[in-house]
């Protein structure tokens, strides 16, 4: 008998722009309450109200367990920005935070910063990959155990344990230390949405979780097949998101923080943003009960089953 793998679940709960996080916090906590592994929130450049970064961080303390997913997007955006803003959302969270990679590909978007044109997705999603592997030396750049905080002497950090990162990418450079602590993750979880052929490349290399559409039972996805990494495995129909994994050599938290990214540790499970949650999710036993005002939890965009 094939050894079986625990399924991931996980639940958007965006919706209509609101500017009260209120709905936020009760799809939250409806989803904790069903043993979910993760929440995401879409964004976009375009949407009226909040980020989904500041969002997430008002629905953190208002939940314990479940991992909390805002969708970042990459361009016009600045790295260390993006980099600081995640490790922040890991430091309200207590060490629940992933973020969702994504770009913006209108021109509509583009005029609303006026620095460059609409790019081709291409060359967006290989800027996307440089983010996330400067955001992740840039969370390595502290030292565990930098911070001393010494009243007697008056010092917050051990300069010594900080480092420069030196990242020159395409469309960016940034020399770094972080301005933000090390997260309490070390590396908050990257996610990608790899149904796209461009951003199966980064997702490959730099993703910790991968979303994938299941079409059949008895055959992977074409976004599993077609990023440059060991076969993953299968998802099942009506599985709300594909958490593919990529497989890269482990390297310890307590490595020297200057390492190349591509010998980050392997991919996380989704599961792995539930602290204190060995052995994976657990499974729903009932049916998700509605939460205040009879609200249910509104269906993945990536939900394919029938």
């Amino acid at each position: 008998m094939s050894a079986t793998r625990p399924l991931h679940l996980a639940a958007e709960i965006g919706g209509p722009p609101r500017y009260d996080a209120g709905s936020h916090v009760a799809l939250a906590r409806l989803a904790e309450g069903g043993a979910l592994d993760f929440v995401t929130l879409n964004d976009s450049f375009a949407r009226p109200g909040p980020d989904a970064l500041a969002v997430l961080a008002r629905v953190a303390p208002a939940t314990t367990r479940i991992g909390l997913v805002p969708t970042v997007t990459t361009t016009h955006t600045e790295p260390f920005h993006v980099s600081s803003a995640v490790a922040t959302l890991d430091w309200v969270s207590k060490g629940r935070a992933g973020w969702h990679a994504d770009v913006s590909t209108t021109e509509a978007e583009a005029r609303l910063f006026g620095r460059r044109p609409a790019a081709p997705a291409s060359a967006l999603w290989q800027e996307a990959g440089e983010a996330a592997d400067a955001g992740a030396r840039l969370w390595d750049s502290w030292e565990d155990g930098a911070e001393i905080r010494d009243v007697a002497t008056g010092r917050f950090i051990d300069r010594d344990k900080l480092h420069y990162v030196d990242f020159e990418g395409s469309t960016f450079s940034v020399r770094g230390p972080a301005i933000v602590p090390r997260p309490p993750q070390g590396r908050p979880v990257t996610v990608i949405d790899a149904t796209s052929g461009p951003a199966r490349e980064p997702a490959a290399r730099y993703a910790d979780v991968a979303y994938v559409r299941a079409a059949s039972p008895n055959r992977p996805p074409r976004s599993a097949t077609s990023c440059a990494a060991p076969p993953r495995p299968r998802p099942r129909p009506g599985q709300p998101q594909g958490a593919g994994r990529t497989h890269r050599r482990p390297r310890g938290r307590r490595d020297h923080p200057r390492a190349r990214t591509r010998d980050r540790p392997a991919a996380r499970r989704a599961g792995d943003l539930l602290p204190g949650r060995p052995g994976g999710p657990r499974r729903a036993h009932r049916p998700l009960a509605p939460g205040r005002g009879g609200g249910r939890l509104p269906p993945h965009p990536h939900h394919t089953g029938a």
